[in-house]
């Protein structure tokens, strides 16, 4: 969806978003990866997890997604019932990209003991061959839960599955995608960044390759670092995730001095996810208008994604039994 500015010309874009919010019954839910002015007029920021969450309690009629693709779909996946927008549907996802479904369910076959641990990052075709869907916020509660002799596939996102892996002491087939986000940050710049701030922590997403992740004093989810910065003793923090979650810190702890972590040319300007920054306040605002472009998933692969998100939801609160999992 490209957008016209011109078209736009004396439209105060702030203004008819909050009117048309009021006017559509819209619920605007905003990832902490998005701009801060979007992040600004949402109603609800938030991970992966607390987005899914409500996206599927809302009592909204209409819910502008602010995010990528995939976290659109999830949420109308939840909620069919709700017209659900997204400004730009160009937002893609690495992550998605690498995983297509028909080699997914290939690689499933060939292990067919083994159930599918599914990065939320991924299409709606892929939740729907998956087991059970994780987020980076709920992946080692759910893990957790899973019995030490269940073999397990885990996609798409290798440096996630790694770092379980190795905390976990869990052996698992890794599908071998990376987020290109968090795959540009640099090891020997960081280590640089860390002797110019002796004693600075680092928080690391675990996106992040483990020669990043092995530097940080602390690594989860967006949610995770916000919560971390919030508790941690000192003022400063370097932040090894995309860059517009320090937003957030910033509103949250204004006296307090969050670093980003550098890229290859020791800046963190690399490591702005370009699918999150296609979405702008001029394009919420003409799919607020428009109620365009929608997210439409056809009922029975719906249906079946489902399965595997009702069990993230269920097993991120603790309440399913050991006794119930196993492979398809």
């Amino acid at each position: 969806m490209t957008v016209m500015t011109a078209n736009l010309a004396g439209v105060d874009v702030r203004a008819e978003i909050e009117r048309l919010r009021k006017e559509r019954n819209a619920v605007i839910l905003a990832h902490y990866y998005q701009k801060p002015e979007i992040q600004d007029l949402a109603d609800y920021i938030g991970d992966s997890l607390e987005l899914s969450r409500r996206a599927a309690e809302s009592k909204a009629d209409v819910i502008a997604f602010c995010g990528v693709k995939f976290m659109a779909e999830t949420a109308k996946i939840l909620a069919p019932e709700k017209t659900v927008i997204l400004p730009d549907l160009d937002a893609g996802c690495s992550l998605e990209d690498s995983c297509p479904p028909e080699k997914f369910k290939a690689f499933r076959a060939a292990h067919p003991d083994h159930i599918a641990l599914t990065y939320i990052n991924c299409s709606t075709e892929v939740k729907a061959l998956s087991d059970i869907i994780v987020t980076s916020s709920s992946a080692e509660t759910i893990l957790s839960q899973i019995p030490r002799d269940q073999k397990i596939i885990f996609g798409p996102d290798r440096h996630l599955g790694g770092y379980l892996s190795r905390k976990f002491d869990r052996e698992m087939l890794l599908w071998p995608g990376v987020c290109i986000v968090h795959e540009a940050f640099s090891e020997t710049e960081l280590i640089k960044l860390k002797a110019q701030h002796p004693g600075v922590p680092v928080a690391a997403h675990p996106e992040c390759p483990p020669h990043i992740v092995d530097h940080a004093d602390y690594v989860g989810s967006t949610s995770g670092i916000l919560n971390y910065a919030k508790a941690m003793p000192g003022d400063t923090l370097i932040v090894a995730t995309e860059p517009h979650i320090m937003h957030q810190m910033q509103l949250a702890m204004p006296a307090k001095t969050f670093i980003g972590a550098p890229g290859a040319d020791g800046q963190c300007s690399c490591n702005i996810c370009p699918y999150m920054a296609l979405n702008t306040l001029e394009k919420l605002y003409l799919a607020l208008r428009d109620l365009t472009p929608q997210v439409h998933i056809e009922e029975g692969l719906r249906l079946q994604a489902k399965k595997s998100l009702d069990r993230m939801l269920e097993m991120a609160s603790g309440t399913v039994g050991k006794g119930d999992l196993g492979a398809r």
